[in-house]
């Protein structure tokens, strides 16, 4: 996987306007970093001296590198859902996010952005396959008003698990393919690999089918 844009982060309201300034340039500094070298390899110092930021400033707001990665994928998901015209869905965040990430890696690749070692590819997708199992479970709960179970008795977490493991093995597969397949190739391919489990939980699928026009 490639790097993310880090052109995302947004300025709230002014009360928050130095707290998020802060975290966006952890962000894209962390995200820049990520497009030189293996996720692993990056320290927490260089993304300090990459953002200018110090180290307390950094702990005031992280817990280390992992919670930086998390809190910065999980900005990006939620910009994804504000800037979907059809995010007042409630079932089309589930899976709203799987065609935008095939779409930025696939620019990515076409610009001739850096590629990232298996190894260190296969711990980024771990931790972004972390990051989508706690989104694809809330989002179920807000879709569904439901907790812990489905209406069928399954566990929310394991559908939950289950889409995002899906999502990195086919993210995984297309990079490995050399990204031969269109990006809407690989999204409907994913789709169709998830869509049985949703339906299983009785999740209107039939809103989240398509993804987004185009």
């Amino acid at each position: 996987m490639s790097a993310p844009s880090n052109k995302a982060c947004s300025v709230g309201p002014a009360a928050d306007r130095r707290v998020r300034r802060t975290r966006c340039l952890l962000h894209e500094a962390l995200f820049g970093l990520i497009g030189e070298k293996d996720y692993d390899r990056i320290s927490v110092s260089e993304i300090l001296e990459r953002a200018n930021i110090g180290r307390s400033t950094f702990y005031m707001h992280f817990r280390d590198k992992d919670d930086l990665f998390a809190s910065a994928i999980q900005e990006k998901l939620e910009s994804m859902r504000a800037a979907d015209p059809a995010s007042g869905n409630p079932v089309g965040p589930i899976l709203g996010f799987s065609r935008a990430v095939f779409e930025h890696i696939d620019s990515n690749r076409a610009a001739g952005g850096a590629r990232m070692g298996r190894r260190g590819r296969a711990i980024l997708h771990e931790h972004l396959r972390a990051v989508l199992a706690r989104w694809i479970r809330d989002e179920m709960a807000r879709a569904s008003r439901i907790r812990a179970l489905t209406p069928r008795g399954i566990p929310t977490e394991l559908v939950a698990q289950h889409v995002a493991s899906t999502f990195v093995l086919v993210l995984d597969w297309w990079v490995d393919s050399d990204c031969a397949s269109s990006p809407a190739e690989a999204d409907a391919l994913f789709r169709a690999l998830v869509l049985p489990a949703l339906s299983a939980a009785r999740l209107p699928v039939a809103q989240v089918h398509s993804g987004r026009a185009g």
